[in-house]
């Protein structure tokens, strides 16, 4: 186990400055905080994006959210719209829009490395003409995110290549890991199968996509 005191902290933007130096100015101007046209292209063939929120007290949350390539409606220059799809009902994301609007979004595109970067403030919606063009399947979405873009850049390609995410011969084999079902169970002390409950998962999923 570590000691804590030789762990060594950074608690000023100083020294934090110490170790990282100041990048250069094409970095600060990548950031042009409007929808162009590379941005729309890469938003209209990215089927999953994560949305990152903050409660006003600093409780963090990171949401995946995943529908088809496209889903994702840019309504204009500024603003971009995300259907809700049924989820756990927990709602960390709307709970913390309601408290704080602030959030940032990262768009994939499946074999590309870079990655687009979107920061803004998100209002929550109940309906809108735009819902229609939000359904999939023919579900309707009953809540979307409304996001009005503050910065938009986008990320090199460092952490994919890295990871080496998008190459198969990286991936572990999917039987070395737990399932979620075995997980459930461990996790909250449940005495039903895992196997049961990864079959009630799988019902569940397929039932309720959308």
């Amino acid at each position: 186990m570590t000691d804590p005191s030789e762990i060594r902290t950074v608690s000023t933007e100083a020294e934090l400055r110490e170790i990282v130096k100041d990048p250069p100015q094409t970095i600060w101007d990548k950031d042009i905080a409007r929808i162009d046209e590379h941005a729309r292209t890469i938003i209209a063939h990215s089927p999953f994006v994560l949305l990152a929120t903050s409660s006003s007290d600093g409780i963090c949350d990171v949401s995946p959210r995943g529908d088809p390539a496209g889903s994702v409606l840019v309504l204009d220059d500024h603003r971009l719209a995300l259907a809700d799809r049924p989820g756990n009902h927990r709602l960390d994301s709307f709970r913390n829009v309601l408290d704080n609007p602030h959030v940032g979004l990262l768009f994939l595109v499946p074999g590309m490395n870079e990655t687009l970067r979107v920061n803004g403030r998100a209002t929550l919606v109940s309906d809108a003409p735009f819902f229609d063009d939000l359904m999939v399947q023919g579900k309707r979405p009953r809540l979307a995110v409304l996001v009005d873009v503050e910065e938009l850049y986008m990320h090199c390609a460092k952490a994919f290549l890295r990871s080496s995410l998008w190459d198969p011969e990286t991936w572990p084999e999917r039987r070395s890991l737990p399932t979620l079902g075995r997980i459930a169970k461990d996790h909250m002390g449940l005495k039903i199968p895992a196997k049961a409950i990864d079959a009630g998962l799988a019902l569940d999923s397929k039932m309720n996509r959308y």
